[in-house]
């Protein structure tokens, strides 16, 4: 290639990677905002994160855009190739994490205003902090190519996974106490599984950055701490 070939084709890999560190933004705040509207049970700040999602849409579909046209004119090989389709799959769970923080939106508009089991609550916050920080941390290493971190997140998520099995656990128990509580406590169980599920893609993008570093999947069996099930409930009757 020429070298204006060589530099064009640079500044759209490095285009690739702002508009999925934009993305990457956009989705923390959607966890901090959606989160943050459960514990206040404010409803209109969750109606800003359901409008908030479409503008990840937006930049998914435009990455996706911008890295098939990429592929098509410059048939990259190697670590050029490895990184657009790093590109292609952050966006993709950046995507599923604005759904999720949607969902725990939505989830606020039909709890209403009502406020029980405080301790449940910080542990729901608790959880979404563990959650940011993994996201930081793994976007971080997305952005430096950074093996070592995105392990790191890669390991660290069954410390999640503890503290839904913890929530799920209480949860359970309002329900089993009195059935008043079950309608209620369904809509936190789905929140807090939305907020497990937000874990899940950090690690799927620390996977990624070990595909793009290393040019080949991580094999190891990924460590999983969660062991709910909504299908095994032992309701009482």
């Amino acid at each position: 290639m020429s070298e204006h070939t060589i530099k064009a084709f640079d500044a759209e890999l490095q285009e690739l990677q702002r508009m999925v560190a934009e993305m990457g933004g956009l989705a923390e705040k959607l966890i901090a905002d959606s989160v943050d509207a459960l514990a206040r049970r404010d409803t209109a700040l969750a109606q800003q994160v359901m409008l908030a999602d479409a503008s990840i849409d937006a930049l998914q579909r435009e990455i996706e855009e911008k890295a098939i046209l990429t592929i098509a004119r410059r048939q990259p090989m190697a670590v050029d190739l490895r990184d657009i389709v790093g590109a292609l799959r952050v966006s993709n769970d950046l995507e599923r994490i604005g759904d999720l923080a949607k969902n725990i939106a939505k989830r606020v508009v039909a709890l209403g205003v009502e406020v029980r089991f405080p301790t449940v609550m910080r542990g729901v916050e608790h959880m979404a902090e563990l959650v940011l920080a993994a996201l930081k941390q793994v976007l971080d290493a997305y952005m430096r190519r950074d093996l070592d971190e995105a392990l790191a997140v890669w390991k660290g998520d069954e410390a999640i996974d503890a503290v839904n099995n913890s929530l799920f656990r209480e949860l359970l128990t309002y329900m089993m106490e009195d059935p008043r509580n079950i309608t209620f406590c369904t809509h936190l169980l789905f929140c807090t599984k939305n907020i497990e599920r937000m874990g899940d893609h950090a690690t799927n993008i620390a996977e990624t950055v070990h595909y793009m570093v290393e040019g080949r999947p991580l094999v190891d069996e990924r460590p999983k701490g969660d062991t709910t099930s909504l299908t095994t409930v032992p309701f009482p009757g």
